[in-house]
């Protein structure tokens, strides 16, 4: 039985879930409003920040979502 993070499997697929459900969504609210109260970036340079901000959210949240997808290894 490794815990990586600390916590029960358990634990970390709920967690993982509530990141997708709500925390997803309202990271892409957040990120899309700064966004159109930034000034106006030329074309290639915005595609560029939304595609670091669509990557970037993944980072801190990187050692719930491992071995999600796998069956209970304490089951």
């Amino acid at each position: 039985m490794t815990k990586k993070s600390g916590m029960t499997f358990k634990t970390r697929r709920r967690l993982a879930l509530l990141i997708l459900v709500v925390g997803l969504p309202a990271y892409c609210v957040v990120a899309v409003s700064i966004m159109s109260v930034a000034p106006r970036f030329p074309m290639v340079l915005e595609l560029l920040t939304y595609i670091v901000l669509g990557i970037g959210w993944i980072f801190p949240v990187k050692s719930i979502f491992m071995g999600i997808g796998q069956p209970d290894p304490d089951a």
